[in-house]
């Protein structure tokens, strides 16, 4: 996958898993504390350190856990399409492997504009 989203391009590699609410619960459960089924999980290979990329290889992010049961709940919530909530939790998880966030409101502002952004340049709309 070639990824353009920080301003620059690079060949990156990740591991996209799909779930169902008891499995991503017990993931929640076992590495954010959190007993209940979320959407999305992300987990990063390096936390905040640059990997060394072979020349012509791939830098690996790490894994993005979708459940396939929430993000359906959630489509049918938001009136779109399965197809554009799976984009959408994708593209969330893929800049949370590249170190964004959504804690603060500034960070969370500055996260949902990249969304956007990265769906936009997909040709993904909001009531696809």
């Amino acid at each position: 996958m070639s990824l353009l989203v920080m301003g620059r391009r690079d060949k990156v590699e990740i591991s996209l898993t799909f779930v169902d609410n008891q499995e991503i619960r017990k993931l929640n459960r076992q590495y954010r504390g959190i007993d209940r089924p979320t959407d999305v999980l992300s987990f990063a290979l390096t936390e905040g350190q640059a990997q060394p990329v072979p020349e012509g290889g791939r830098q690996i992010l790490g894994d993005i856990v979708i459940s396939v049961e929430r993000a359906k709940e959630q489509a049918d919530s938001y009136g779109h399409s399965l197809r554009r909530e799976m984009v959408f939790l994708m593209v969330h998880g893929m800049l949370h492997l590249l170190g964004l966030d959504h804690q603060e409101q500034e960070e969370r502002l500055f996260m949902e504009a990249k969304q956007r952004q990265v769906l936009g340049l997909m040709g993904v709309s909001r009531r696809e």
